[in-house]
């Protein structure tokens, strides 16, 4: 019996420490993958919330014309987003060449942080966009700008505290997609 326990708490053990070294291997992996299209980006494309902030007004008063498109989640999407602003789910981004046909269209792609935007935008590059812009500060950078966002049911607002910390019940969830609180 004893040996029993011992042989199920070493293999116990070796399985805990393959998946740290797995899951090691899988996150240096993505952020190479990461680094590979943020590459695909030219360093001018990328901006800050004063020049989208400037693209969006005259996009939103019809001086511009450009797709100024939410990677965001469904979720994240309606909880709040850039009034006016297009939505594209990042997982989504294979259906961009069907919405969007004109290589040449200004695109301006933005997300909560830049990351995912970053993605996209390098998938945009790979499918022959030419004129594909990341405003990397996001949501985030709209929201400590002053900005205001929209929902369905506040209608127009801003958020006038950012904070990263999460309750011991949200930081249960290991995946909340579709998940509503």
């Amino acid at each position: 019996m004893r040996r029993f326990l011992f042989a199920t708490v070493v293999l116990l053990l070796g399985l805990g420490g393959a998946h740290a070294v797995g899951q090691s291997s899988l996150k240096a992996s993505e952020r190479e993958i990461h680094k590979s299209f943020e590459a695909k980006i030219p360093r001018d494309r990328i901006i800050g919330v004063e020049e989208f902030r400037r693209v969006y007004e005259d996009v939103m008063k019809g001086k511009r014309s450009a797709y100024l498109i939410d990677v965001r989640s469904h979720p994240e999407f309606y909880a709040f987003h850039i009034e006016g602003t297009d939505h594209i789910p990042s997982g989504h981004v294979y259906s961009i060449p069907r919405k969007i046909p004109d290589p040449n269209a200004e695109i301006y792609v933005f997300c909560r942080t830049g990351y995912r935007a970053k993605y996209v935008a390098g998938f945009l590059y790979e499918f022959g966009y030419k004129n594909v812009w990341v405003y990397e500060d996001g949501v985030r950078g709209w929201a400590r700008a002053g900005l205001p966002f929209v929902n369905r049911l506040a209608g127009k607002f801003k958020i006038i505290e950012l904070t990263s910390r999460l309750s011991k019940r949200e930081k249960s969830f290991r995946i909340r997609e579709f998940h509503p609180y």
